[in-house]
């Protein structure tokens, strides 16, 4: 049970803050960046499911968004921890979480046309939503990419899959919420009408 009385702590005042091994590390440190994306996409979903009038599939779609929010919270808890050889029980993402978002994205994935040419963020509000969080989860996997290859430091592999997944689940959300792909925007090379 996680139990918050404090809100401030006056301990990163200096620039600095702790992992939750208890390490303190510099604030712009790349393990702080991953996490601190991935709190900002779990801002970004809440955005979208607080979107008024939205019919998204009779309450399916919010499930869903909140279970993957439930999932960016596990994800922080990952990213701030280290892994570490014979750490015993420790909140990791897994194999199973991975595979979740993968039948989330062949389930909605089958009643969409086939594209016939890129697709630029926007229509409605919703299909919105779910493009910004496609490139912050983009963006949360290209910096936990990159700290996964700094020396003597550790990233789960399934971390970095749930991350590469899940951006691909929003683009598909995307497409379903601007009516199963029908108001899609297309790209148009050069202007071209």
């Amino acid at each position: 049970m996680v139990r918050l009385n404090r809100i401030y702590t006056k301990t990163g005042d200096a620039g600095t803050t702790a992992l939750g091994d208890g390490t303190r590390v510099p604030k712009d440190d790349l393990r702080i960046d991953a996490y601190g994306t991935v709190d900002e996409l779990s801002s970004v979903l809440g955005l979208a499911l607080a979107l008024p009038d939205e019919k998204r599939e009779g309450g399916t779609l919010d499930a869903m968004l909140l279970a993957i929010q439930n999932d960016l919270f596990d994800l922080g808890a990952d990213l701030c921890v280290p892994p570490q050889e014979g750490e015993g029980e420790k909140l990791r993402i897994t194999s199973a979480y991975v595979e979740r978002l993968e039948g989330w994205i062949d389930e909605h994935n089958e009643a969409l046309e086939p594209l016939s040419s890129f697709i630029l963020p926007g229509g409605k509000p919703l299909a919105a939503w779910m493009h910004l969080a496609r490139t912050v989860s983009r963006r949360a996997e290209r910096i936990a990419f990159a700290l996964s290859m700094r020396d003597n430091e550790e990233v789960g592999a399934d971390a970095l899959r749930y991350l590469n997944r899940l951006s691909d689940l929003f683009f598909v959300l995307g497409r379903v919420a601007n009516d199963g792909g029908r108001a899609d925007i297309l790209w148009r090379p050069g202007g071209e009408a």
